[in-house]
């Protein structure tokens, strides 16, 4: 059961607050976005969803809500928004401009071009009646203007804090955030993040009997497979020696494949139907999880989720939980054991990791693609990062290779990381648009998609009572726990060397070697944390080194993995035991399901989703990818 309606039920009226101080308006709840889009990516590191105004360089209609004004006076009017090419350049106006409509009449200031950080900006003022208005951002040019809150206050220098703290508890107050979580009931299993591991984890515990909560802070499903980052299927399922894993994928999986394709060819709504489908599920979507309460400081009690467009929350209480959000979100707000970054040789002697340890990780795509069609201009759009004849990329289309962020952090950077991803299209594309020598090419093309949702490859992973290794695949080390099989090469994205030479510590696009292998059963050990005794994790951020990341994180693979998750959650709450007690006591059961599966088993497998060890052995031993 999909549970939109709890959204309604908590957020009845939009997060439009009236207080002594001022009238406080989130932006992201705004009812009518018109071509503004929700951005929750960032929530985290600047304490709020926002609306972004995405138009690839073409304005976006308007988007507007309601107001009521108590009081007739003059309004001071503060907007929060982030100059997002700062980082780059600040000689000249930032691209993101827009202004703030009341009732119909624009305010003179153009807000999102300056500063270097998400601050308060002064929208201007305006003499306002008692009674309902309208409040509109108007977007000044297409390029991805933010603006998270608007304030309006009779006092003139009565401006919020910026500080993401002391703002948050200005919210609370304020009533855009509830002042205490509503009850969200109890649940034998709660899974927080809505990916394909996710998906998997929480329909097969509820095929199993548990009943379950999939938390997902995106409206739509699949995560890096959604057509939002539109990312195909990969990785092989339905391997030895658990033949039934994977097959579930056949319910919901794709019947094309190929990356940054149109929207249509990731049939996220059959993702939906899919989960929507399954009894025992509720199903919350919009909702992401913003903190935890523990029982004691080895086992989380409840987790509290937000609703990403009207602030209110909830509690959700469970004896098992799973952490399926990618960068390990819940673990880490329980204080589960964590690593980010390539592992030293010598750590786990792996010869394909770096001699040192470092920060390095693989990086964060931001796909895009034009469409041809009749002749076109493109806005000049130079900021800091020049493209000329020689260092420009004269393509059509960019897809996984176009990575960003591979040497910055990937949890405390990621706007950064992502709004780099875009400048670099962006830029480009004007370049080859307005002077390429080539730029005929390109007349009649006009840019027809760019993911503003970047998809990531790897940032924080959770540590477990085993650690995958190189060694273990390379050497097809048996374990009495293999579960899930990997299939995939070891696939380490890092910089493109020519790329490197171009933009020295600036690079977007990516190489890999691939450094073949064989099949290989992984230990269900590294399905759950070490530390924290009722937390489980499925996806990118389970218990492997920064080398077997390149083979497990493929998104198959990550939905087997949840679906051994799933069925060990079934486990833990038929014997009342934790994650580890079912290695411990209970292998042989969970074995027999894994034999089992937890699909249905009506569905032909598409021959694109067969494994074909010899066609993965053809592969060239280095490729941009």
């Amino acid at each position: 059961m999909i549970k939109n309606f709890l959204a309604a039920v908590l957020g009845a009226s939009l997060c439009v607050c009236a207080g002594a101080q001022g009238i406080f308006v989130e932006a992201e709840s705004f009812s009518d976005k018109g071509g503004w889009s929700l951005d929750q990516q960032f929530m985290d590191l600047m304490g709020s969803p926002y609306l972004i105004a995405h138009g690839y360089g073409k304005p976006v209609s308007d988007a507007s809500t309601e107001i009521e004004v108590k009081s007739p006076g003059t309004y001071h009017v503060y907007a929060r928004t982030y100059n997002w090419v700062s980082p780059w350049t600040t000689e000249k106006e930032g691209p993101g401009a827009f202004r703030i409509k009341i009732g119909g009449r624009a305010l003179k200031p153009v807000l999102g071009t300056s500063g270097d950080s998400w601050c308060w900006q002064d929208a201007g003022s305006m003499k306002l009646g008692a009674g309902r208005t309208t409040l509109s951002l108007c977007d000044l040019k297409g390029f991805d203007g933010r603006c998270d809150a608007i304030y309006l206050t009779s006092e003139d220098g009565d401006i919020p804090p910026s500080d993401v703290g002391a703002l948050e508890e200005f919210r609370r107050s304020h009533g855009a955030i509830s002042s205490e979580p509503a009850d969200g009931g109890s649940y034998d299993f709660v899974v927080i993040g809505g990916g394909i591991g996710g998906m998997c984890a929480a329909v097969a515990a509820a095929r199993f009997g548990c009943r379950v909560a999939l938390v997902n802070d995106r409206f739509v499903p699949g995560g890096n497979n959604s057509a939002e980052v539109r990312v195909h299927l990969g990785g092989y399922i339905e391997m030895p020696p658990y033949e039934a894993l994977g097959r579930m994928q056949r319910e919901f999986g794709h019947s094309r494949i190929g990356n940054a394709q149109t929207a249509d060819y990731y049939e996220d709504e059959k993702k939906i139907a899919f989960l929507e489908a399954q009894e025992g599920l509720d199903y919350y979507p919009g909702w992401r999880a913003v903190r935890v309460r523990m029982k004691d400081p080895c086992t989380i009690e409840s987790v509290i989720v937000r609703h990403v467009e009207t602030g209110r929350e909830m509690e959700l209480r469970s004896p098992i939980f799973s952490d399926c959000t990618g960068d390990a979100n819940l673990g880490y707000m329980a204080g589960a054991d964590w690593t980010m970054g390539r592992e030293g040789r010598d750590e786990y002697g792996e010869p394909l990791a770096p001699e040192h340890s470092d920060k390095l990780t693989m990086g964060s795509s931001v796909q895009w693609y034009s469409v041809e069609g009749k002749k076109s201009t493109f806005p000049e759009f130079s900021y800091g990062v020049e493209f000329n004849e020689d260092n420009c990329r004269a393509v059509t289309m960019g897809e996984w290779t176009w990575e960003t962020g591979m040497n910055r952090d990937q949890i405390r950077d990621f706007e950064r990381i992502r709004d780099y991803g875009m400048l670099v299209v962006y830029s480009n594309w004007s370049f080859l648009k307005n002077h390429y020598s080539g730029k005929s090419e390109y007349a009649s093309r006009e840019l027809g998609w760019v993911a503003y949702t970047a998809g990531k490859r790897e940032s924080r992973r959770l540590l477990g009572d085993y650690v995958l290794k190189q060694d273990d695949v390379d050497k097809q080390v048996f374990h009495e726990d293999a579960s899930f099989t990997t299939t995939w090469h070891f696939d380490l994205h890092f910089p493109d060397p020519e790329n490197s030479r171009l933009f020295p510590g600036n690079e977007f696009i990516a190489a890999t070697k691939d450094n073949l292998i064989y099949p290989y059963a992984v230990p269900y050990r590294v399905l759950y944390s070490r530390n924290i005794n009722n937390l489980f994790m499925a996806g990118r951020n389970i218990s492997v080194t920064h080398v077997t990341l390149g083979s497990t994180r493929l998104m198959r693979t990550i939905g087997m993995m949840g679906e051994v998750v799933g069925m060990a959650a079934s486990i833990c709450r038929k014997h009342n035991v934790q994650p580890r007690d079912v290695y411990r006591k209970y292998l042989p059961e969970l074995k027999e399901l894994m034999t089992m599966g937890a699909a249905r088993t009506d569905i032909e497998l598409p021959d694109n989703q067969r494994f074909n060890l010899g066609a993965c052995l053809d592969k060239p031993k280095f490729t941009i990818q």
